[in-house]
C-alpha cells in the first residue's frame, strides 16, 4: 500500500503520499497510540442490554448517553444510543435505588417504537401466563423439560398456503406523530413530573410513550418513566422514591417489570430480537433486583415479555440424541412482542412464498443463456425454479440481480429491484436498471408499481439488494406485502455490517438453507477491491496501488488523526487524486471522543465551510447526515432555512426538515459512522481509526468502512496491531435471533 508519513518525521524514499511526498512504508505498524484506552463492555455480551456494540457506535470515550432519536431508540444518525464508559450503567456494577430523587434527563422527545405501559400491578394473570411462569421455574430448576410445559408444539412445515384476508397497504416507517393528548392531559403530566423532581421538558416524551392516561400511569407506576429513551434506572428510582416514599424499594414488582422491558429494548438496539433467560436474569441482578428469578417469572406472567423455547444444537462432534425418549436440550428465550412477532411473521411469510411458488424453469432458459455472466445465469435459473433465492457477492456482483430483473421483464413479468439508498439506485442504474426503487419508497407507495386490490405489491418478482441492511421489522413488512407466488431474491454482501435495527435477516435466511443459494464468482476489481475482498476472508493484504488508490496515514494520537484527516480531505486528495472535498467521505467508529464524528465534523466545517451556524447550528453549504427514520441516513447539503424548517438537497431531491425535528434528525455529515455509510459509496473515503477505538473494531466494521471507497481509500491509522488482529480474529458482534430456527422448523415434516 502507499503510505503517508507522520508530521515532522523524515520519510524514506520509495513511497509517496497522495501529494507525491515521500512516505514511510507502514501497514498496521504505526506507533501505539498514546490516547487513553476506553473502558468497554465485555465484547459480545448482551446481558444487561446497555452496552452498545462496536458495529453501531465504535469509539468508546465520549460516547452518547442513551440518546433518543426520531421515531425510536436510535440516535439522530440512525444508530443505537449508548451509555458512556464510566457512566452510571457500567456492566457488572449493581444499580441500587438512590436514596434521594434524581431528576431524569433526556436529550429528545420521542418514544421507543412499540413501547407500551407495563400492565398495572395486581392485574389477574391468565392461564397461559401462569403456565409460562411455571415453565421457567421448572426448567431452570431441572425438575422437568421445557417441552412438557409449553402450550404450543413446534409447528409443522406448511405445505400449502392458508387462506388469508385482504391485506391493507403497508406503510414505510415514519417519524412519530405528536402525542394525542390535550393541554389538560399535558398539564397533569407536568404536575406529576414536578412532584417527582423531574424536569418539565419530559412532559411531551412521557405523553408520547405512555399515551393519553400518562399522568395516571406515572402516579400508579413511577418506573414507567423508563419507557422514555434517555432516562436511566437510577433516575427513575429517584423519581419513584419522591412519589412513593420509602415503599419505592429495589424489589418493587413494578420496578422489576420496567427494568425487564428496558433491558430488552436496549438489547434490540444491539440487534438482538430475544435474550436467553440467564442473560436477562443477570442483567436484572446488575440493576439490584433482589430476586431476578421471581422478577422474571412475574414479567412473563404479566405479559411484559414473551417466552420461547428453542432446541440447542449439539456441539460439533457430540452425538445427536437417539430415540424418542431421549430429551433434546432446549434454551429459553425472552423478547419484546414487537421483535418476536415480527420474526414469526417474517418466517411465516417466507415459508408462504416458498410453498405457493409455481415453477416454470423452461421459460427462463433463453434468458439465462443470454445472461452477461455465468453467475448471473445461475441466479436466473435459481429464481426460475424457486420462490425464494439468496445471492451473495461484492460490489461487482450487483449486476447479477439487475440481470435477473431484466430477464423477468423480458418474459412479461412485473419485476423490480429495491435498494436502501439513493446512491444504491445510482449504482444499480449504472448496471442497466434505471427503474430501481428504494425499500422505503416501495413500501410507502411513493415508488414502484403500487398495490393490487388485495393490498399486495403488484409484483411477480422482487430483488432486494443490500439485504444485510434489512432489519426484522422492515423485512416482515416487506414480505407480508408480497402476494402468494411472488418470487423474492435477497442479494447482498455477507461480510458487511448487519442492520442498524434488530435481527440479522439475510444471514439467518442464508444459514437456514431453506432455499437455493447462489454465490457470485464475479470479483471486485482494482486495489480497493482486492484489499476489501481479502478482509472479507480474514486477510489484510497489501495490494499494489500504482495510482495511490490505497494510502495509509499513520498517526500517534487522536489530535493528529483529526489534523491529518482535514489535510487529506481539503488538500491532499483533491490535488493528487482529483476528487474534490464534497465527494470525499470521512468514516470513523463512533460519534464521541477526540476523533469521533463530532470532533471531525467541527474541524472539517471550520476548514471547508466556516460560519456561525445561524440555522440551528447549520449554514448553507454544510454537508449533513439526515435521518428521516431510524436506521436510514440520507447524505445532503444545507441550502437554506425558513420559519418552517431547514432546507436540504439530498441527492438532487429537495427536503424540508420541520423545525422541531432538526436537532433530532440532522447532523453534520462530513464524517459519519460505518453503519450510516452502509449502502452508499463515494469516489474517495477517509477511514479514521483512532487509538481509543482499537477494542471496538471488527472485521465486518473494517470491511464495510473500507468498502465505501470507489476510487481512493486513505486510512488514518492509529490502532497499531489492532487492525490486523480484528480482521483475522473478530468477525462480527453476535446477535441472538430466532429466524433461522423458525425457518428450519417450517421445513421439517409434521410428525
Amino acid at each position: 500500500m502507499s503510505t503517508d508519513r507522520r508530521a515532522g518525521e523524515p520519510a524514506p524514499s520509495g513511497t509517496r503520499t497522495p501529494d507525491g511526498d515521500p512516505a514511510s512504508p507502514s501497514r498496521g505498524s504505526a506507533e501505539h497510540s498514546d490516547a487513553p484506552q476506553a473502558v468497554q463492555p465485555t465484547p459480545g455480551s448482551p446481558a444487561d442490554g446497555d452496552g452498545a456494540p462496536a458495529e453501531h457506535t465504535g469509539a468508546a470515550s465520549g460516547a452518547e448517553p442513551d440518546a433518543p432519536a426520531p421515531g425510536g431508540p436510535h440516535t439522530p444518525d440512525g444508530e443505537a444510543a449508548t451509555t458512556p464508559p464510566g457512566g452510571a450503567e457500567q456492566p457488572g456494577e449493581p444499580q441500587a435505588a438512590p436514596s434521594a430523587p434524581a431528576a431524569p434527563v433526556t436529550e429528545g422527545a420521542e418514544a421507543a417504537p412499540g413501547a407500551e405501559p407495563a400492565p398495572a400491578p395486581g392485574s389477574p394473570k391468565s392461564a397461559v401466563a401462569e403456565a409460562l411462569a411455571a415453565a421457567v421455574r421448572a426448567v431452570e430448576s431441572g425438575e422437568r423439560s421445557a417441552a412438557s410445559f409449553f402450550t404450543e408444539a413446534p409447528r409443522p412445515a406448511r405445505k400449502a398456503a392458508p387462506a388469508r384476508p385482504p391485506r391493507p397497504a403497508a406503510t414505510a416507517p415514519a417519524p412519530a406523530a405528536a402525542p394525542l393528548i390535550g393541554a389538560e392531559g399535558l398539564a397533569g403530566v407536568r404536575e406529576v413530573l414536578a412532584a417527582g423532581g423531574a424536569p418539565e421538558s419530559l412532559a411531551i416524551p412521557v405523553a408520547e410513550a405512555l399515551g393519553e392516561q400518562a399522568a395516571e400511569a406515572l402516579r400508579e407506576d413511577p418506573w414507567q418513566l423508563l419507557a422514555v429513551p434517555g432516562v436511566r434506572p437510577e433516575q427513575a428510582d429517584g423519581f419513584a422514591r419522591a412519589l412513593l416514599g420509602p415503599e419505592a424499594g429495589p424489589g418493587d414488582e413494578r420496578r422489576a417489570r420496567a427494568l425487564t422491558g428496558r433491558v430488552l429494548e436496549r438489547a434490540a438496539l444491539e440487534g438482538h430480537t430475544v435474550l436467553e433467560a440467564p442473560a436477562l436474569r443477570a442483567a436484572l441482578a446488575r440493576h439490584a433486583v433482589p430476586d431476578p428469578d421471581e422478577a422474571l417469572q412475574s414479567a412473563i406472567a404479566e405479559g411484559t415479555v414473551l417466552v420461547f423455547q428453542e432446541a440447542v444444537e449439539p456441539a460439533q462432534g457430540a452425538p445427536a440424541p437417539q430415540g424418542e425418549d431421549e430429551e433434546v436440550p432446549v434454551r429459553l428465550l425472552l423478547g419484546l412482542d414487537r421483535c418476536a412477532m415480527a420474526e414469526e411473521s417474517l418466517a411465516d411469510g417466507l415459508a408462504r412464498l416458498i410453498s405457493t411458488f409455481a415453477a416454470g424453469p423452461e421459460e427462463w432458459e433463453p434468458a439465462a443463456a443470454a445472461a452477461p455472466s455465468p453467475s448471473a445465469a445461475e441466479l436466473i435459473r435459481a429464481a426460475a425454479s424457486a420462490g425464494l433465492v439468496t445471492h451473495t457477492g461484492g460490489e461487482a456482483a450487483r449486476a447479477e440481480p439487475a440481470a435477473l430483473v431484466a430477464a423477468a421483464r423480458s418474459l412479461g413479468l412485473r419485476a423490480y429491484a429495491a435498494v436502501h439508498t439513493e446512491d444504491g439506485r445510482r449504482r444499480l442504474a449504472a448496471t442497466g436498471d434505471p427503474e430501481a426503487v428504494t425499500v422505503a419508497g416501495l413500501l410507502s407507495g411513493a415508488e414502484g408499481p403500487g398495490r393490487d386490490e388485495d393490498g399486495a405489491l403488484a409484483l411477480d418478482l422482487l430483488a432486494v439488494l443490500d439485504a444485510p441492511q434489512l432489519d426484522v421489522e422492515t423485512a416482515a413488512m416487506l414480505v407480508e406485502s408480497l402476494a402468494d407466488g411472488t418470487r423474492l431474491a435477497l442479494s447482498g454482501d455477507p461480510a458487511v455490517l448487519w442492520s442498524a435495527g434488530p435481527g440479522r435477516v439475510f444471514a439467518d435466511v442464508v444459514a437456514a438453507r431453506v432455499c437455493p443459494a447462489v454465490v457470485s464468482r464475479t470479483p471486485d476489481e482494482g486495489p480497493v477491491g482486492e484489499l476489501v475482498s481479502g478482509i472479507g476472508i480474514g486477510e489484510l493484504s497489501q495490494p499494489a496501488a500504482p495510482g495511490k488508490e490505497v494510502v495509509i496515514v499513520p498517526v500517534r494520537d487522536p489530535g493528529e488523526a483529526v489534523h491529518r484527516t482535514v489535510q487529506l480531505v481539503a488538500d491532499s486528495i483533491p490535488r493528487a487524486i482529483g476528487v474534490p472535498a464534497e465527494h470525499t467521505q470521512v468514516i470513523t467508529p463512533g460519534h464521541g471522543g477526540p476523533a469521533g464524528t463530532r470532533a471531525l465534523n467541527a474541524a472539517l466545517k471550520e476548514r471547508l465551510n466556516p460560519g456561525p451556524g445561524r440555522f440551528g447550528g447549520f449554514d448553507p453549504g454544510d454537508r449533513v447526515a439526515y435521518v428521516p427514520a431510524p436506521g436510514r441516513m440520507l447524505p445532503g447539503t444545507v441550502t437554506g432555512a425558513e420559519p418552517e424548517g431547514l432546507r436540504l438537497d439530498c441527492g438532487g431531491s429537495p427536503v424540508l426538515v420541520p423545525r422541531e425535528r432538526v436537532a433530532e434528525a440532522v447532523r453534520h455529515g462530513w464524517a459519519v459512522t460505518a453503519h450510516q455509510a452502509a449502502g452508499t459509496r463515494w469516489p474517495a473515503a477517509v477511514v479514521v481509526l483512532p487509538g481509543d477505538a482499537a477494542s471496538t473494531l471488527t472485521r465486518s466494521w473494517i470491511y464495510t468502512a473500507f468498502g465505501r471507497a470507489e476510487r481512493h481509500l486513505s486510512v488514518v491509522h492509529g490502532v497499531d496491531q489492532a487492525l490486523p488482529r480484528a480482521v483475522a480474529e473478530v468477525p462480527a458482534k453476535e446477535r441472538t435471533t430466532r429466524l433461522r430456527a423458525l425457518l428450519q422448523a417450517q421445513e421439517r415434516p409434521s410428525e
